[in-house]
């Protein structure tokens, strides 16, 4: 376990050794003594955060909502600064999911999770506390990683699989880092604009512009933190201008480029979520 400092935050953090047997999945660890509460930055892939400690996460919404333990939620989720999650001595697996598996892995449809988050406990019943059980009798965290991993190979292999046409416009979009040309996607994949929208919205949990856009702004996000400046950001990532950045970050986080560039949620990926555009949200070629 490696130990991630941010500001105030110290973090011990731990990362499987083996990518998952499932394209589209990863995992990192976590052990946090005091988490303060942190904004969660919108993402293009479906959060599970599954708790096993003493402590339990606590993910407040703003419009009231708060969970406490193992959640899930929808890509996008966090939009406007909504959603902050803190606790104390906590212990946690925490998953993301493609879109593109992510409804064979829940069992339900990630547009059941939009813009919302619910406990893990609704979606699989007795099997979240189960898996939580397993996860605090083992000492090791590549234990860990390998129960949450059969678990959710298991729940993806018995799961419904998305559409061809839907998984290779989803991977058109990352590809391109949020810049594909989505009227075109309808026609290269052979359907109809209205029923490539329709089975993008149910199956993948966002309609593909709005996918487009959050790609986009994870791609320029994690820029902003690297230490770019926001104008080369916003030019390269294909806004109009340093303006259009700023309005799209607003929109996506409640706060201004400058200080999404110090946000400890994102700041953690090069540790926690290394390669994690291609490994978490399923890149591939066309079916």
């Amino acid at each position: 376990m490696r130990t991630f400092v941010h500001g105030a935050a110290v973090w011990g953090i731990a990362c499987p050794r083996r990518p998952s047997r499932v394209a589209g999945v990863t995992m990192a660890g976590f052990r946090v003594r005091d988490l303060s509460a942190l904004r969660m930055v919108p993402h293009p892939a479906v959060t599970l955060i599954v708790d096993f400690g003493t402590g339990s996460p606590v993910v407040d919404h703003a419009a009231g909502r708060r969970l406490r333990g193992s959640v899930a939620a929808g890509p996008g989720i966090g939009s406007g600064g909504a959603v902050r999650a803190w606790g104390e001595n906590v212990e946690c697996v925490q998953v993301r999911l493609s879109p593109v598996i992510a409804r064979g892995v829940l069992g339900a449809s990630p547009a059941d999770l939009d813009g919302v988050v619910v406990a893990l406990d609704d979606l699989w019943g007795r099997e979240a506390s189960r898996i939580r059980e397993q996860l605090s009798e083992v000492s090791s965290w590549q234990d860990r990683f390998a129960l949450t991993d059969a678990l959710l190979a298991r729940r993806h292999a018995e799961g419904p699989p998305v559409d061809p046409e839907v998984a290779w416009a989803w991977r058109r979009i990352v590809g391109a880092r949020g810049q594909a040309r989505i009227d075109g996607l309808a026609a290269e994949a052979g359907w109809s604009r209205k029923r490539l929208w329709s089975r993008f919205r149910s199956q993948l949990g966002l309609p593909p512009k709005r996918a487009a856009k959050l790609v986009r702004f994870d791609h320029a996000a994690h820029r902003l933190v690297a230490g770019e400046g926001a104008a080369r950001v916003a030019a390269d990532a294909g806004y109009a201008d340093q303006s259009h950045l700023h309005r799209d970050v607003v929109a996506f986080t409640g706060v201004t480029p400058a200080t999404v560039a110090g946000e400890t949620f994102l700041a953690v990926d090069d540790l926690a979520w290394s390669g994690h555009v291609s490994r978490v949200l399923g890149l591939g070629r066309r079916p």
